[in-house]
């Protein structure tokens, strides 16, 4: 469990600050600290005064933390004039914590500054020694823009304080001054875009040492329930880069938790201002510490999980000889009759996944792909094979493909089975979207060409439509599932695309 420091101000409505670092801390799975660098008297309607301790008695905090527990990662938030920032920057090069995030507290969403000048020097002193900046547009614009100053100069202690500047109006704005604040401090920058206008809400991390930029996008979610998302987000990061020791993952997930938490901030009904986010919304209703992927998200991982697979499809023989009709009617009729024997017994896991189906809807789907399976698959087999059809035997890559599904439907899991039949949907749909683009040459678009009326088949819009309501059907049930079973269904769903991929290559050996 990492261990994690936070040094900021508190917020007594809870929602910004030392309170929300806290509770972001705990909803991810860490221990939290806090060192108090100010008093604030504030609500969700605004802050009405600040007490600044002695910095003496903030460097008694620090040193009472580190001189007993070993820290994991630091979140700093406000740091209220210069001789705090000193005290702070001082702690840091004493005690090297592997990993630090720094927030600037330093212009408010107003446009006021609330640093002195000689304390926004000393703010600039101190970003080097973060490894990541996590500044609201406002703060970036100032910061990018005294970093280029800095380096204008070539003296940053005796620099002027920075002009106001306007924040940027564009992405792509935000990127460059952030990627500015990047190279002068050495540090990854993290751009933020939820004060953009606009449908969506991106983040980027930016490390311009590794000249890398990672953009995160997402919808912006419509509340109110915004106070303290910086605080939250920042000490979210801190935490889970302890954990997972890689950026991009923490950036990710401390977002999904963000979002997933401003999402039910609303119902909280705190304060007649901007009220908080949910820091344990998820918490609550999942019992556990990480976020349930949304059904978009699985269909993403699972289908890029196969991207191998996949590829392998796309350049076997078979798949290449019947795209430009080159491939012999022998070994074509004996992949249809292989097919046919297939399609009697995935009828009958289609039929179970039906049975199984916890609600009408899905068990409707399963019975209709079962009859669809039956008749409309199996009468095209009999146009091409006639008395053939059902004259040959399973062979061994048939039988092991037939056996994984029957397996998998005795052992009773609606959940697991809908997964293992998936990808015969998929990846033919996939195949036949392809097919009918021309991606595998102008050949199969042909009319004249010898396998016309199957090839046909591959890009039916009912098929296609069926196999949207699969996908849809199947990942939403493995985002509702638990981790442990959402596992067991990518595994089943991996298998099937390689019995797939055994399916296509058997034809020529």
């Amino acid at each position: 469990m990492p261990r994690v420091l936070s040094i900021a101000g508190s917020d007594p409505s809870g929602g910004a600050g030392v309170q929300a670092d806290l509770k972001s801390i705990a909803a991810i799975g860490g221990y939290g600290m806090s060192a108090i660098t100010a008093l604030t008297a504030q609500n969700t309607r605004g802050v009405r005064s600040v007490h600044v301790p002695p910095s003496q008695f903030l460097a008694e905090q620090l040193d009472a933390i580190s001189d007993d527990i070993a820290v994991d990662a630091v979140k700093i938030g406000m740091l209220a004039n210069a001789e705090v920032i000193g005290v702070v920057a001082d702690w840091l090069r004493r005690t090297r914590p592997r990993v630090v995030v720094l927030d600037p507290v330093m212009v408010a969403t107003s446009g006021d500054r609330l640093l002195a000048p000689d304390a926004e020097r000393a703010l600039r002193d101190l970003l080097p020694l973060a490894d990541l900046i996590t500044p609201n547009l406002l703060e970036l614009a100032v910061l990018a823009t005294a970093a280029a100053g800095d380096a204008a100069t070539g003296a940053r202690a005796s620099a002027p304080a920075s002009p106001p500047v306007g924040p940027a109006a564009t992405w792509a704005e935000a990127i460059a001054q952030a990627e500015a604040l990047s190279a002068a401090t050495g540090a990854r920058v993290l751009a933020k875009g939820g004060h953009l206008s606009g449908a969506e809400a991106p983040d980027a991390l930016v490390h311009a040492a590794s000249a890398t930029v990672v953009e995160f996008a997402g919808e912006r979610i419509a509340t109110t329930a915004t106070h303290g998302t910086g605080c939250s987000l920042s000490s979210a990061i801190a935490t889970l880069q302890a954990e997972l020791g890689d950026w991009t993952a923490a950036v990710t997930e401390a977002r999904r938790w963000l979002r997933e938490s401003l999402r039910h901030g609303e119902a909280l009904e705190v304060g007649g201002g901007h009220g908080p986010v949910s820091h344990f919304a998820g918490l609550w209703a999942r019992g556990g510490l990480r976020t349930a992927p949304t059904p978009a998200e699985i269909e993403a991982e699972w289908w890029s999980g196969i991207a191998d697979v996949r590829a392998a499809i796309d350049d076997l023989p078979f798949i290449r000889a019947l795209a430009d009709g080159t491939l012999e009617r022998e070994p074509f009729l004996g992949y249809l009759a292989q097919d046919a024997l297939y399609l009697r017994d995935y009828a009958r896991v289609l039929a179970e996944a039906s049975r199984l189906a916890p609600d009408a809807a899905g068990q409707a789907f399963w019975a209709q792909s079962a009859h669809g399976s039956l008749v409309g698959e199996l009468e095209l087999h009999t146009g091409w094979l006639e008395a053939e059809t059902f004259t040959a035997e399973p062979d061994p890559t048939t039988t092991a493909y037939l056996d994984h599904l029957l397996a998998t439907g005795a052992r009773g899991d609606y959940a697991v089975l809908a997964a293992a039949v998936l990808p015969c949907f998929w990846i033919y749909v996939d195949l036949g979207e392809r097919l009918a683009a021309g991606e595998f040459g102008q050949r199969a678009l042909d009319p004249e060409h010898p396998y016309a009326s199957w090839l046909e088949t591959y890009a039916d819009p009912a098929f296609a439509g069926a196999t949207r309501e699969a996908i849809a059907l199947v990942t939403r049930e493995a985002a509702a599932a638990t981790p442990e079973r959402r596992e067991a269904m990518r595994r089943a769903f991996r298998a099937s695309a390689g019995h797939e991929l055994a399916f296509f290559a058997a034809p020529l050996g």
